[in-house]
């Protein structure tokens, strides 16, 4: 699939796989950037992949992101969707929405929101109403 399929119809939370037999990974789905027309060029949409953390004992040291334009010439896969219960913590301002945590739930979610406090924050539950238009638009995992 594309990275505007991935932009399109994978949820963010989402474990994506990637490659073109060369340049391959899996990430979480982290961010989806919207087209903008900017006075000197035109930025098309893109996706971003959270691929991991490198630390040293508890401090995170370094952290790899990775973002695609959904015009990309690799080929992309949803290995996993996020599951009915769980819990998002987004980051939004202005027109961006940044996944910060995926929790197995509220509580979870609260609490990591505590330890890990960040300004314009918002949770939001995975319903069974999202997984179920994915099923019924044919967005199962493929």
């Amino acid at each position: 699939m594309s990275a505007s399929n991935i932009y399109e119809n994978a949820p963010l939370g989402s474990v994506i796989k990637y490659g073109d037999h060369g340049r391959n990974g899996i990430g979480q789905l982290v961010r989806k950037t919207p087209p903008r027309e900017r006075a000197t060029w035109p930025s098309p949409a893109a996706i971003s992949l959270h691929e991991g953390d490198f630390s040293s004992g508890s401090v995170i040291l370094i952290t790899l992101r990775r973002t695609y334009s959904v015009d990309s010439d690799l080929i992309f896969k949803i290995i996993e969707r996020p599951a009915i219960g769980m819990v998002r913590v987004l980051r939004v301002y202005d027109d961006n929405i940044e996944l910060l945590h995926v929790a197995d739930n509220r509580e979870a979610a609260e609490l990591w929101l505590a330890m890990h406090p960040c300004s314009h924050t918002v949770l939001e539950e995975v319903t069974a109403d999202e997984v179920g238009a994915d099923v019924v638009e044919g967005r199962i995992a493929a």
